[in-house]
């Protein structure tokens, strides 16, 4: 029976801290973490683990101390599955934040929001943060009014982020849908059932699974997150791919390494 990747671990950011742990079996910080394609775009963005942790500690620094959030607040993430939702997933939980994918934001305390969002956003009484999701990170031509610009505000964040106080595994992490019905889950229960989905996909150190899913609810994101974390997996996001040929997907699949499919 092979070990389980990140046994100790009792949060999401500390199965993304497992990746960077000095002579962690299997474990190699360079290697690509997540993959993302916009097929819109053209963009293909990869990320290795090391690069990845980077973007969630300027973005833990930047919920932490510029938009002074912590335990007990709830952040609306009204974002596609992208490379940047990942990296405000895992600094939610970094903080201690319960991150709301698609959540309503006039019940959050603070709100982030892509290009399709910002009308609903205005609905949130705290902070609000818009994402251009534009190629290689970049900022809106023009900052929404009432909006951070999170492109212009998160590169001068420190590189290293520690919380305030240690994140309680049993506080709330994420509420998400299972089925269209709400699921509410702490930080060790997201792991315990991150950890069951890796193991029903049969996903390892090895495996790299490609979603087209949304984030907007659990499948989605055991899928194109959460299982392969726990796995000490790899994920290659694709978004706007509804277009591709039977051709094209053989290709991407191959010239990815793509050991498992879903969505």
């Amino acid at each position: 029976m092979t070990a389980l990747f990140a046994a100790d671990a009792r949060t999401p950011a500390e199965l993304l801290h497992a990746y960077l742990r000095a002579g962690a079996p299997d474990a190699d910080p360079s290697r690509p973490l997540i993959t993302f394609y916009d097929d819109s775009t053209g963009e293909r963005v990869e990320l290795s683990a090391k690069t990845f942790d980077n973007w969630v500690a300027k973005t833990s620094n930047l919920l932490q101390d510029e938009l002074n959030a912590g335990p007990d607040d709830r952040a609306s993430l009204l974002l596609p599955a992208h490379w940047q939702t990942a990296v405000w997933l895992l600094a939610c939980w970094s903080v201690g934040v319960t991150a709301v994918p698609g959540g309503d934001p006039a019940e959050a305390d603070l709100v982030v929001s892509g290009p399709d969002g910002l009308t609903a956003a205005h609905e949130c009484s705290g902070e609000r943060v818009a994402l251009a999701l534009r190629p290689l990170g970049g900022r809106f031509p023009q900052r929404p009014d009432g909006f951070l610009d999170y492109a212009a505000e998160v590169p001068g964040q420190g590189d290293r982020f520690a919380p305030y106080s240690p994140v309680d595994p049993q506080a709330p992490a994420l509420e998400t849908l299972v089925d269209g019905l709400a699921l509410k889950l702490t930080g060790e229960q997201a792991v315990a059932l991150a950890r069951e989905g890796a193991a029903r996909l049969g996903l390892g150190t090895e495996s790299r699974v490609l979603s087209t899913l949304s984030f907007d609810d659990w499948s989605g994101l055991e899928a194109g997150l959460l299982a392969p974390l726990a796995a000490g997996a790899s994920v290659v996001l694709c978004r706007n791919s509804e277009k591709l040929t039977d051709e094209q997907w053989e290709k991407r699949i191959d010239s990815e390494r793509v050991t498992l499919r879903l969505g």
